[in-house]
């Protein structure tokens, strides 16, 4: 055991018997000190007997030396002189050694690990001062530089409208939606309310002006997306939202988004608007579907007649052109048979001026020809036989069958 645990030893034990002798009511003989056992004189044990109070008794007065050993019972109470150790070389160098620690581990503090899907922003006593890709960095440690690493890759979402009870992966089916109406109501460019839900998928896409530019990017998506939306459904009919221009809608909302964050410097990109459900509101939902049922009826009608008049038209069409292709034929034969009668007048003309008799009897044969032609039956008799057969001539039948006025010639 060493000399200070001895020292300590010796001195508790000997409180307590003098505590216990004064309870019982007489006091304990002195006794005598016992010798002090030699020590090796080393630099070490000096300084723990300085510091504890132990080693050369003497020096403490007396029989109640601080070096003796001894702990028998019945001696009497010892006191041991602690000394207040005095600045020196082990204190300061303690000291520096506890600082440099310090030091140390609050200049490893500084290292920092991106990850894949991150990007590194560092500032220097507040401002920006760099940004960092995926990898271990090193930035110096807090109050002097700051980092901060956002998702710059994760795509975000933002329901308006209503609300995914199901979770951010529930899909727009399968979580249980709650609608909110004061988001949700819309008024059309008809006059019209109707009830708009809709998402909309976004990302970073500067991440310095994500962090510093605006206080709440979430609130501020969500709220520009209501916007956004409101402003392009006023600029559509409520038949439109319902039923075919929905994919419009959903372009014209992301380009109008996309502005509107840009003009704020939001350093966000928007990938997508979906509308996840567009109907009336549940009040007038009944007298809608009168309305929408009538509207079907109505261009069920307004088809069918056109399909009516989509088979009737070619029809006529076809019909007219043939017949304005028969009257050009027929004005052209006329006008080409009237040129060749007056051709023909002019040169009868001609040789009948010539030869009058000859030409004369030539154009009565010519058209007692063309009469007998047209003629089914021909009796012929001479002057006498004429007069007498002419009474029992079937001149009705004759007169029925005789050719039209105009066609001997």
């Amino acid at each position: 055991m060493s000399s200070t645990a001895q020292v300590l030893k010796n001195w508790d034990w000997d409180k307590l018997q003098e505590k216990r002798a004064k309870q019982k009511g007489f006091t304990p003989p002195p006794r005598d000190p016992e010798p002090e056992e030699p020590r090796p004189d080393n630099t070490d044990d000096r300084e723990r007997r300085d510091f504890f109070g132990g080693g050369n008794g003497g020096n403490n007065g007396g029989n109640n030396g601080g070096g003796d050993n001894g702990g028998g019972r019945g001696r009497g109470p010892r006191v041991v002189a602690f000394k207040v150790p005095k600045p020196g070389f082990a204190t300061g160098k303690g000291l520096w050694m506890l600082l440099g620690i310090l030091l140390a581990v609050w200049l490893l503090s500084g290292i920092y690990i991106v990850e894949p899907d991150e990007e590194g922003v560092v500032l220097r006593f507040g401002k920006y001062n760099r940004s960092t890709g995926p990898g271990p960095h090193y930035a110096l440690p807090a109050p002097i530089e700051t980092v901060y690493t956002p998702k710059v890759t994760q795509v975000l979402r933002s329901e308006i409208g209503y609300r995914n009870v199901g979770g951010q992966s529930a899909t727009f089916q399968q979580g249980r939606v709650r609608t909110m109406p004061q988001e949700a109501s819309m008024l059309t460019g008809d006059e019209n309310v109707v009830n708009v839900q809709f998402s909309v998928q976004y990302k970073i896409k500067d991440a310095v002006q994500y962090l510093f530019n605006v206080a709440d990017p979430t609130s501020l998506v969500h709220n520009a997306a209501e916007a956004a939306m409101r402003e392009v459904i006023g600029n559509n009919l409520i038949d439109s939202a319902i039923t075919d221009g929905k994919l419009k809608i959903q372009s014209d909302a992301t380009v109008l988004l996309q502005e509107v964050l840009d003009r704020y410097e939001a350093g966000i990109q928007v990938l997508a608007v979906q509308l996840q459900d567009v109907h009336p509101p549940q009040e007038v939902i009944e007298a809608f579907k009168d309305v929408a049922s009538a509207r079907e009826d109505k261009s069920r009608i307004i088809n069918e007649a056109e399909a009516y008049r989509n088979a009737i038209l070619p029809e006529a069409r076809g019909e007219a052109s043939a017949i304005r292709n028969a009257a050009e034929a027929y004005a052209a034969t006329r006008v080409q048979n009237a040129e060749g009668a007056a051709s023909r007048f002019n040169a009868l003309r001609v040789e009948y001026e010539k030869a009058p008799e000859v030409t004369g009897q030539r154009l009565y044969y010519e058209t007692m020809e063309d009469i007998l032609k047209k003629a089914e039956e021909k009796v012929v008799l001479d002057g006498q036989a004429g007069e007498r057969a002419l009474p029992y001539l079937p001149l009705p039948t004759l007169g029925a069958k005789a050719p039209k006025a105009g066609e001997g010639r």
